[in-house]
C-alpha cells in the first residue's frame, strides 16, 4: 500500500496489472490513492466473478510467479480527465495488439475518439447522412464482428457472414439471379465499405449463448464479393446511417 505522502504526491494516475509469468498487462485502470491495489483485495476478500478477478486468483494460486505486479504508467496528473484519456488510449493500444486485456469497457470516448486507421479518421470527420438506398442493397452492421483498426480485409471478413436472413430475399430461387447485389458495411452508424456480391451461399451457424437452442446449428447466409465500383461506392461510403429506436437487427433492407 502507498503511504499518505506518496498518495498526495501521486495525485491522479494510470496503472496496469501485469502477469509476472507471461510478462504482459491484463488490466488497465486509472485512480487515486490506493486504487491500484483494490482489485487484489477484492479477489481475496469476496467471491465475485469476473475475468479480471479470476486472472488475479489464478496468479495467486501458482507455486511460482504468484504476485500480481502493479505498474504505474503515469502519475502526478492534476485532473481526472487526463487520466481518462491516457487510460482509454492504453486500452485501445493493448486491445489492438490482442494482448488479452480483461477490461470490460473500452475507456471514456473510446468509440468517438479511440484508435482508428487513417481511413477511419477521414470517414469519422466527413460524414453525411444516408438519405436513400437502392432496392438491390442491404446494410449489415458489423459492430460485433469487426475490431477497429483491422483495415479493409478485416471489414470484408466481418461483413461476409454468416447471417440470419431469408435466402429468398437475397436470391431469386427459380432463376438463381442475385437480388441483393450490394452490401453496405455499417460500423458504429457509418458506412465504412461497399461490396459487390458475386455469390450468396448458405452455411451452418450456431445459436447464441443465451438462445434456447444454444449448442445446435441452423443455416445462415454468407456472400463472396469484392469492393464495389467507384460510382456505386461514392453513393454510400462514409455516410451515416439513421438510427431506429428499438431496432436490433444486424441486417437492414431499407433506411
Amino acid at each position: 500500500m502507498f503511504d499518505e505522502k506518496t498518495m498526495q504526491e501521486m495525485k491522479n494516475y494510470v496503472y496496469f496489472l501485469k502477469d509476472p509469468l507471461e510478462k504482459l498487462p491484463f488490466y488497465v485502470g486509472k485512480g487515486k490513492d490506493n486504487r491500484v491495489f483494490d482489485h487484489l483485495n477484492c479477489a481475496i476478500e469476496n467471491d465475485e466473478k469476473s475475468e479480471k478477478l479470476d486472472k488475479i486468483r489464478e496468479i495467486m494460486n501458482r507455486k511460482k510467479n504468484n504476485k500480481v505486479e502493479h505498474i504505474i504508467l503515469r502519475h502526478g496528473l492534476t485532473t481526472e480527465n487526463e487520466a481518462y484519456i491516457i487510460e482509454a488510449s492504453m486500452i485501445d493500444f493493448f486491445r489492438y495488439l490482442d494482448r488479452g486485456l480483461t477490461n470490460i469497457q473500452g475507456g471514456q470516448h473510446s468509440i468517438e475518439k479511440g484508435l482508428m486507421t487513417s481511413d477511419e479518421i477521414i470517414r469519422h470527420y466527413n460524414t453525411e447522412p444516408l438519405r436513400e438506398m437502392e432496392s438491390d442493397c442491404i446494410i449489415i452492421n458489423i459492430n460485433k464482428s469487426y475490431k477497429r483498426g483491422m483495415g479493409d480485409e478485416g471489414i470484408y471478413n466481418a461483413t461476409k457472414g454468416c447471417w440470419v436472413a431469408a435466402k429468398s430475399r437475397l436470391v431469386d430461387e427459380s432463376s438463381k439471379e442475385i437480388k441483393v447485389k450490394y452490401v453496405l458495411s455499417e460500423y458504429r452508424g457509418l458506412v465504412v465499405e461497399v461490396f459487390e456480391v458475386t455469390e450468396w451461399y448458405q452455411e451452418e451457424r450456431g445459436f447464441g449463448p443465451n438462445a434456447i437452442n444454444h449448442g445446435k446449428t441452423r443455416l445462415g447466409m454468407c456472400f463472396e464479393g469484392k469492393i464495389a465500383s467507384e460510382d456505386i461506392r461514392k453513393k454510400y461510403i462514409n455516410k451515416s446511417i439513421p438510427r431506429r429506436r428499438g431496432a436490433s437487427n444486424v441486417i437492414r433492407y431499407n433506411i
